[in-house]
């Protein structure tokens, strides 16, 4: 009797690409939170002065989006449910 042939697959390395990549956290414009409340939520959040919390809600108002923080997907991802949980509309892209 001779034993079953065994299958060999090839490991999934796409989903290790990802680790390697850099997150950036982008914070979009909404109809709701004003202008102050979202200059304080980046300094609370990320520690900001209060010049680049002021310079990045502006990008938010003007250009309905900014880059607020980078990382790794796991840092991308905390810092999107941080802003999630001060009302921010927030996400997440990969850096080309």
């Amino acid at each position: 009797m001779t034993a079953p042939m065994e299958i060999v697959l090839e490991p999934d390395t796409e989903d290790l690409t990802d680790l390697d990549k850099v997150w950036k956290v982008v914070v979009w414009n909404d109809p709701i939170n004003l202008m102050s409340y979202v200059t304080f939520v980046f300094q609370s959040v990320f520690g900001y002065s209060k010049e680049k919390a002021t310079k990045l809600m502006m990008d938010v108002h003007e250009k309905g989006r900014a880059i607020v923080s980078s990382g790794t997907r796991t840092e991308a991802e905390r810092d999107v449910k941080k802003l999630h949980a001060h009302g921010l509309w927030a996400t997440l892209e990969a850096d080309e």
